[in-house]
Parts: structure tokens; sequence; C-alpha cells
């Protein structure tokens, strides 16, 4: 049940006063003054955001989105530094100490060596120093493994951008929607405000006997009406400032402060985000060509593995003698050749699935490019079809607010009906309600219409 109205009606003696009498005032018309507690504001949010640049800071601090795209950029890159480590000189060492616990004053594993010098390798714990490098040569599977995490860590990056830039977006629509919502609670507020004015106007009229009945009840179901938009309103504009909060990195409602300066959005927008010369060069497409070339390196890595592949090893030994210390008894150097012969139809099976991967990467670009070109069509007609219904919206309610004083003048004259001032304070509502979401539409056409074709580096 909608809480009690109070209505306080002034009603000023119409009587003409005598001519001797100058100092009387001249009659006043009818006013009306409502009070009713649906008439508050909704109340603010504990947290409100008052520039751009605050909004913007939040994101960078608390997206879990960025936080995300950037750990792909961290994971490609640690790729890429794996594939790398492949084509570059491997050594290690290792050192050993053994005991043959059934031989205990022989060496262990230790055949005689010019190099020992004479020296006998110590009994019955013998210590040995291994030192080892290998190189790759001829590797072309390794070389196709690069490029292919090479290509991955471009499409990261560029993932990476078009992740800001659709937060951006999104931070931008939630903030114009919170605005309007914040707007049409406003509104409600007003038509709410007007329609318990006409019910007042109406109900003083019955009183006097120029209206019936049924007159009161279609105004009274008018201000239901109006109860029923405004409790609607208020949703809206909670749940607006609940997505504000999601896009903010809040789990709880953030609002918008009324310093907020909606018309300069657009250019914080431009001082944060660079457009773009060529469309090939949305961070998207990018990211999708980048995903292409390394579905294919990788492919060609898998393709590589039938052939054969040269490495360069060395190796250096040395053990514990007696006496001194120790001694170096082997120093090789070596070049391997390993020829792939059979792995079971491992290779041919990896080459498959790789062929699909490349297919797969290849059809999501042609999707993406497609689905840019109508993104961007639609964004650049936007801004014209909402310039247009600003403007119908705008004469709509310039006539709805002509048209409500004028049937207000003529109700109270006993000239017009109860169903026409209360069909044209719906009008008017609806036409206030239409014109804010218009403007606001308009305010958001653009922002899409520049963050479509744009590239966000903050």
């Amino acid at each position: 049940m909608s809480a009690p109205t109070v209505i306080l009606l002034a009603l000023v003696a119409t009587s003409t006063p005598p001519e001797s009498s100058p100092s009387v005032p001249p009659p006043q018309p009818f006013q009306t003054k409502v009070e009713d507690p649906m008439l508050a504001p909704v109340p603010p949010a504990q947290q409100q955001v008052r520039t751009w640049d605050e909004a913007l800071t939040l994101v960078r601090e608390r997206s879990t989105n960025l936080r995300s795209a950037e750990a792909g950029v961290q994971r490609a890159e640690g790729r890429w530094r794996q594939a790398l480590a492949s084509l570059l000189p491997n050594a290690n060492a290792r050192a050993t100490a053994a005991h043959d616990l059934l031989n205990p004053d022989t060496a262990v594993g230790v055949f005689p060596s010019p190099a020992l010098d004479g020296r006998t390798p110590t009994a019955p714990i013998l210590g040995t120093l291994t030192a080892s490098l290998t190189q790759s040569l001829v590797d072309v599977g390794a070389w196709r493994n690069l490029s292919s995490a090479s290509a991955a860590e471009r499409g990261a990056v560029a993932s990476l951008q078009d992740t800001r830039r659709r937060l951006t977006l999104g931070l931008a629509r939630t903030l114009v929607a919170t605005v309007a919502a914040e707007r049409a609670a406003e509104l409600n507020r007003v038509g709410l405000l007007q329609a318990l004015e006409r019910a007042a106007l109406t109900t003083r009229s019955f009183d006097l006997g120029a209206s019936n009945q049924l007159d009161v009840v279609r105004v009274n179901q008018d201000v239901a009406l109006a109860r029923g938009s405004l409790v609607a309103g208020d949703e809206q504009l909670r749940r607006a400032r609940e997505a504000l909060g999601i896009a903010l990195g809040f789990g709880h409602a953030v609002g918008v402060d009324p310093s907020f300066n909606l018309n300069g959005l657009m250019e914080e927008a431009r001082q944060a985000c660079t457009p773009l010369q060529d469309l090939e060069s949305r961070p998207d497409l990018v990211a999708a060509k980048a995903q292409v070339d390394s579905a294919r390196d990788s492919r060609r890595q898998a393709s590589a593995g039938y052939l054969p592949t040269l490495g360069l090893a060395s190796n250096l030994n040395g053990v514990t003698t007696d006496p001194g210390f120790g001694r170096f008894s082997t120093w090789t150097i070596s070049a391997v050749i390993a020829v792939p012969l059979w792995e079971g139809g491992l290779r041919g099976g990896l080459v498959r699935e790789r062929t699909g991967i490349e297919r797969q990467a290849a059809e999501t670009l042609e999707g993406n490019r497609r689905d840019v070109s109508v993104e961007v069509a639609q964004a650049r007609r936007s801004v014209e079809v909402a310039d247009a219904l600003v403007k119908t919206a705008s004469e709509a309610r310039e006539l709805a607010d002509r048209t409500d004083r004028l049937t207000r003048r003529s109700f109270e004259v006993g000239r017009g009906s109860s169903l026409e001032l209360v069909q044209s304070g719906a009008a008017l509502r609806q036409a206030e309600l239409a014109l804010a979401l218009r403007e606001f539409e308009a305010v958001q056409a653009r922002l899409d219409a520049f963050l479509t074709e744009a590239r966000c580096d903050w």
C-alpha cells in the first residue's frame, strides 16, 4: 500500500471587494500544496564518483578483467622465453661422491687414463665432476615454436589493449546509464507531484460541485500509475548504481556525484584513448590475426618434427686423485644428429590437431571482421539517429507541455473533462522521460562511435 498523502488546500475568497477598499489584494487563483513521503528523493549511495579520472583510476586498480589480461601477457612472455631457451646454449654441472661397498679398495667406475698423469683415483670414496654444454645448430621445429610464441605474445598484448577499450566503453555506458537513472527518478517525482496537484484540483472541483465522482477516480488512477512509475524508476536507479559498483571493481552500489560533468565525458575519453587510422588495426582484430599466425607456426613446428636436427655437445669429466686434489680425465666434443624414424603416429596426429586449430583461428578472425564492420557501421549511424530522436522528443515534450497547460486551464474554468486532464498529464510525464532518455542516448551514441574505432593505452 502506498504511503498516505497529505494535501493542503488553500482557497482564497473570490468575491470582489468594494471599490471603497483599495487596500484589499486582488483575488488569487486556486493553489495546492502537496506533501507526500514518496516525493522524497532516493538516498544517495555511500560511495560516489565525481570525475572521469577518478572512475578510470578505480578501474585500473580493481578490475579483474584487466588483471586477467595482464596475466595473459605474462604467460605469453613466459612461453616465448621457453621457446627461446631451446635455441640457446644449455650448460650444466654435476658433482658426485661414490663408494663401492663390495670393493672398498677399488675406485668406482674409473678406467686408467693418460690424463691422470700416473695418479690413481681415490678410494674407497671417489669424487667426480662432470660439466656438459649443448648447442642446437639446426632445428627447424624450435625456430617455428619461437615464431609461434612471438605471435602469441603479440596477440596477448593486443588483447590487453582491447580489454582496456572494452572496459572504457563499459565504464562510459554505466556512468551514462546511472546519470540517466538519476534523472529519470527525479522526473518521476515531478510527475507524481503534478499528478497529486491534479488530484487536489479535481477533488476541490468535486467539492464545489463542478465535477463528478468519475473525475476523482480517474485522477486518482493517474496518481497510482505515477506512483508505480516512480517505484520502478527507483529500482532501476539502484540497479544502475550496483552495475556501476561492479564496473569499478566493488561489491556494493556506487553513485555518481551531482557535480559529475557528463557533457565533458567525450573529451575525457579522447584523452584516455586514441582514434584509429585503419579499422584493421583495432586491437581485437590484431589479436585475432596474431592467433592465426601463432596457430600456423605451431602447425609448422609439428610438421618440422619429421626433419632431422643437428646439435653440438661437449663434456668435461674430472675425478679426485691420490696424490693431489684431482685431475680432469676426459674432455670430449661431438656433433649430434637426430633423425626421427617412427613414434607410433604421434607426430601425424599432432599435425592434424594443429591444422584444425589454425582453421578455427582463421574462421574466428573472419567472423570478428564481419562483426566489427557491422558494429562500426551501426555506431556511426547511431549518432545521426540519436540526434534526430532528441529533436523529435524535444518537439513532443514542448507540445505535451502546452497541451497539459491548456488542459489544466480548461478544466479549471469548467470546460475540460477529467479524462483530458489525466491523459495530458500522463503524456507530459512520458514526454519528459523520453526527452531525458534521448539526450542520454545521444551522449552514449557519440561515445560508442568513438570507442568502437579507438585504441586505449592507459
